[in-house]
């Protein structure tokens, strides 16, 4: 095969892993609550500017600071649960669109006010100095060092997530409540604590993702409308409320990003195209995902 190709589906496979934590948030939410945070992008970049911040003041590398932004984020979940979102969860659709919308916006401003709307990035970052940064894995294929920590992350992330919603009582709980909520709280399960901790392990998701994504990429206060539309697209792909579904689809949707203009001849420029396209075309044959329910 060749290597532009190989180079560029290794690209797209592991780009696609992010695109897929992101995601998993968003669906994660939607499956617990049926609501679509519309926020998710700024979630995104608030964890992107505290691992750039942890660098900048106290040079915490981004991947030593993971666990702390991933904690602050969970702590920013559980808080826009508590005081927005159980406020309008029995509110019409629309007011709970604009919650969340108005959130959005409100953190992005804000963020624009604190810190301005320069393009920042971490200089040197541990990853980058390991091996030069890159790894060779043949004459004209590599792959670079930080876009692989950050796709093992994402898959011990997404690993651990399924455990837990899978495998142990608590996922079992949040499982119960998303199915019928007023039959397991009869059964003696708090809804509310399962919202609160859908939200905080939905954002701390994101949390991780912004982490790793500090390392090579430059955070800017609005860096998360992109990666939040990718996560609406890859959401509705894999399915509502489907994690599986979000990796499968997150990877789809890079691979489909960065290996199809180069196999079409098609400008790079036009590579969101092909990803809307491609979920207008799943949408059409199957409305409800590749793995959804809804």
């Amino acid at each position: 095969m060749d290597a532009t190709i190989v180079q560029a589906v290794l690209s797209g496979i592991l780009i696609g892993m992010i695109y897929a934590l992101i995601a998993a948030g968003l669906s994660l939410i939607f499956g617990l609550m049926e609501i679509v945070n519309f926020a998710h992008g700024e979630f995104l970049m608030l964890a992107m500017f505290s691992s750039f911040w942890m660098w900048e003041l106290w040079q915490l590398d981004p991947l030593t600071s993971l666990p702390i932004t991933a904690a602050l984020m969970f702590g920013v979940g559980v808080l826009t649960n508590r005081l927005l979102v159980m406020r309008v969860l029995n509110a019409p659709a629309l007011a709970q669109i604009f919650a969340t919308f108005g959130l959005g916006l409100f953190l992005r401003a804000g963020a624009q006010y604190l810190w301005s709307a320069d393009f920042r990035s971490i200089q040197d970052p541990f990853l980058s100095r390991i091996v030069g940064g890159r790894i060779a894995l043949g004459r004209d294929v590599f792959i670079g060092v930080p876009q692989l920590v950050a796709a093992v992350i994402a898959a011990v992330a997404f690993a651990l997530l399924g455990l837990l919603i899978g495998r142990t009582r608590l996922g079992l709980a949040l499982q119960a409540v998303a199915e019928d909520r007023s039959t397991a709280a009869l059964m003696g399960i708090p809804a509310g604590r399962m919202f609160d901790l859908g939200w905080g392990i939905a954002a701390a998701c994101v949390g991780i993702a912004g982490a790793v994504l500090a390392s090579f990429y430059y955070i800017y206060p609005s860096v998360g409308v992109t990666f939040a539309l990718l996560a609406y697209i890859i959401v509705a792909l894999g399915g509502f409320g489907s994690i599986t579904g979000a990796l499968i689809a997150g990877i789809l949707v890079g691979l489909v990003e960065i290996v199809a203009p180069l196999l079409l001849g098609i400008p790079p420029a036009y590579k969101y195209a092909l990803v809307f396209t491609l979920y207008l075309l799943v949408v059409l044959v199957r409305p409800q995902g590749l793995f959804g329910r809804y």
